[in-house]
């Protein structure tokens, strides 16, 4: 399967801050990536670099076998929605439409026009009238009008009520049903992103701490409880451990069944995946074991 990115040890400096570093990642085509981390992390970075909105300072990263930002070719390939849904306060909504028209040479401009009055939007409001929601579905149809074969959106339904995150994620979800594209989302809201996405990256530090297909990280992920240990085998890789004097309790991953009587093994959610891996340090390299 084809890759829509590739990062080999991508690494962003300012000054003498490093906002990622060692970042070595490969996403591949026709997905709905979920982008999760802690803030900090380093989640913006890397798609801003992805976009070709900065350069990075070590390493490589392409994007649809290209370089980010590389031509107008590269550029029509990728659609983004930034954090905060940009868009002009004194313009209406037809004027975007237009200014999408002319800024972008696969623009859909009938796809553009029906997604609008599906939400029930006047072509003559203004921008800066609409509602934190119908902003964010104004910069969402500017994203799919534009026809990528990628669309990068970085946080894009932080700022917003729960009711209007979920109408911006139903949308979205039919856009890809509808039109061929990869998405990658980033979010710290993991219940959205297990409503929408199939394949999962978690960002620690900069780092990739696991990647892969959801359905197969939940298959592998289970969470131990037994007696107090402080080993396990080295099939059963720990990614995070908690004990008390008589206990243990460990998720770990591992391909195979755990037959050790001496466990209680249970399931795990995707969200007490993504907090096992983002609360602690593994005591193994985990991109070792994702390998």
């Amino acid at each position: 399967m084809n890759a829509v990115l590739q990062a080999e040890g991508l690494g962003k400096r300012y000054g003498k801050r490093w906002a990622l570093t060692g970042c070595t990642l490969d996403i591949p085509e026709g997905r709905i990536v979920g982008l999760v981390g802690p803030n900090g992390a380093g989640k913006t970075t890397l798609l801003n670099l992805a976009v070709g909105q900065i350069r990075p300072t070590a390493g490589s990263i392409r994007v649809l076998d290209g370089a980010p930002a590389s031509g107008p070719e590269q550029l029509a390939k990728v659609g983004y929605v930034a954090q905060d849904t940009p868009t002009y306060s004194s313009l209406s909504i037809g004027d975007h439409l237009k200014l999408g028209a002319r800024l972008n040479p696969r623009w859909d401009d009938a796809l553009a026009h029906e997604r609008i009055r599906r939400l029930g939007l006047d072509l003559g409001h203004k921008a800066g009238k609409l509602s934190g929601g119908q902003r964010a579905q104004l910069a969402l149809t500017l994203g799919i009008a534009k026809r990528p074969e990628l669309l990068i959106l970085d946080e894009p339904v932080a700022a917003l009520d729960p009711l209007a995150r979920r109408e911006f994620l139903q949308g979205l979800m039919e856009a890809v049903a509808e039109h061929s594209m990869s998405v990658v989302l980033s979010s710290h809201l993991v219940s959205d992103l297990e409503r929408t996405c199939d394949y999962l990256v978690v960002l620690v530090d900069s780092r990739v701490r696991v990647a892969g297909d959801v359905d197969e990280l939940l298959a592998t992920h289970h969470r131990l409880s037994g007696p107090r240990r402080d080993t396990l085998p080295e099939d059963q890789h720990v990614v995070s451990e908690s004990h008390t004097d008589r206990q243990s309790t460990f998720v770990v991953r591992s391909d195979g069944p755990i037959h050790d009587p001496a466990w209680t093994v249970g399931q795990i959610g995707l969200e007490d995946l993504v907090l096992a891996y983002m609360s602690t340090t593994p005591r193994r390299p985990t991109l070792e074991a994702i390998r």
